[in-house]
């Protein structure tokens, strides 16, 4: 009986852990895994350095208005060019330069003479970095897994290395920020780089050349953005995103205040609420790991983003530190479950020769919102508190996810003959 059952587990952990079979795939997700853990250590020193040098909300949201909006602004010619070059070479080029910003930011830290404005432009830097960044590494997935049926499990890898960093590097960042302050984290962030880009340079990947396009980027640009809001699942898809990043996102920004505020605690309780919610992220990312098909996964989008959206309704009432705990799994669960099975639908149902600008646009959603967002929860919350504010969010998730529940019938009716003409749902 326990040997069926060893069987069993080691099949199910071939199945979570199957898009590894492939060398560069391989690479990427040891090399990305050291680098999140450090992304995640400067995510979570940033805002904690930013309140402790003003004390003000309100500079909150403008330092990651100022680290994001350059995303919402530069992402559309960013996928227009990452559709004609070479995504491999765009991610090296972007992760060298983000690897000189963290030791810049450590730097100046570490000699203490950092100011806000330095803060202000340095976020701006990664913002620009992050427009070709986040559209060439969702891409590039395609690249590195062979067979396209394996694609679904390769992102929900990537989410799960990306939410695996969430509950290790703010964890880490918790006791260094208690012990040796906000440069150190920093520092670290800027080396792990150097594994990521490492593990760019042993990958053997056919370089695609520059495609010599004869029309213009505007002309290019419109056309992705009637082929991305021209389909009507893709569209309902991103505009979930979009409401979802732009309310409910949001509480990441008022977590520094929440911890410190309304739970009275210091810089290792905002620490495991932000870890907390990693680890409800790493439970969604491993469910959908095990997946073998995509299909259905329209269902769990507007599921996850209500799960999420009630979640931060709930925690808005709460005051006791064990059970915002728990309510932090549940949104950390609900928002990456919602992110990864839009991001495993939208990459399966794209044309390749479109996937940058598609990408681009799925890389405002998330990112390019996120910085009006943080604005908005940052002037909200000065008006009607943080608890407040994060309630708000809630409801926008919900209203959101009950809009798209509505189409969903007409969505997976449009979906289903390319499914079929991928073979992922047999000829009727």
């Amino acid at each position: 009986m326990n040997k069926v059952g060893s069987g069993n587990d080691r099949d199910r952990f071939k199945i979570i852990f199957r898009s590894l079979q492939y060398r560069n795939y391989r690479l990427f997700f040891s090399g990305q895994s050291i680098s999140l853990i450090g992304t995640w250590m400067q995510r979570i020193a940033m805002p904690w350095l930013v309140y402790h040098m003003t004390g003000s909300v309100l500079l909150l949201g403008v330092v990651s208005f100022a680290g994001q909006i350059p995303t919402f602004l530069l992402s559309p010619v960013a996928g227009v060019l990452t559709d004609r070059w070479s995504r491999y070479r765009v991610l090296l080029v972007t992760q060298i330069i983000s690897m000189i910003q963290a030791f810049v930011l450590a730097g100046l830290c570490l000699a203490g003479v950092i100011q806000i404005w330095h803060i202000v432009v340095l976020s701006i830097a990664l913002g620009c970095i992050n427009a070709f960044d986040v559209p060439a590494r969702h891409s590039f997935v395609i690249d590195m897994v062979e067979k396209k049926e394996d694609l679904g499990n390769a992102i929900a890898l990537n989410s799960l290395m990306f939410n695996g960093a969430r509950i290790i590097g703010p964890s880490i960042a918790g006791v260094m920020l208690a012990s040796t302050g906000e440069g150190i984290c920093f520092l670290l962030n800027a080396v792990s780089y150097i594994f990521v880009i490492i593990s760019l340079l042993m990958m053997k990947i056919k370089i695609k050349e520059v495609r010599k396009k004869k029309s213009e980027i505007l002309k290019e640009l419109e056309e992705g953005l009637n082929y991305t809001f021209g389909f009507p699942p893709i569209k309902h898809l991103i505009l979930l995103l979009g409401i979802v990043s732009l309310m409910g996102m949001s509480y990441t920004v008022l977590m520094p205040v929440f911890a410190k505020e309304i739970l009275h605690g210091g810089s290792h309780t905002y620490g495991f609420l932000m870890g907390a919610a990693g680890f409800g992220a790493l439970l969604g990312a491993i469910f959908l790991a095990s997946r073998e098909t995509v299909l259905k996964l329209g269902r769990i989008v507007p599921a996850a983003a209500i799960l999420f959206g009630t979640g931060l309704v709930i925690l808005s009432f709460t005051r006791i530190f064990p059970l915002s705990l728990v309510l932090m799994v549940f949104i950390g669960l609900g928002m990456m479950m919602q992110t990864a099975a839009s991001n495993t639908i939208i990459q399966t149902i794209t044309d390749d020769d479109k996937r940058g600008r598609v990408m681009s646009f799925y890389t405002m959603a998330i990112m390019g919102t996120a910085p009006f967002g943080s604005l908005m929860a940052g002037g909200l919350a000065k008006v009607i508190g943080t608890p407040g504010t994060i309630f708000a969010g809630g409801i926008a998730t919900i209203i959101g996810a009950l809009f798209f529940l509505r189409k969903l019938p007409e969505l997976k009716t449009l979906v289903h003959p390319i499914y079929i003409k991928m073979g992922i749902i047999p000829e009727e």
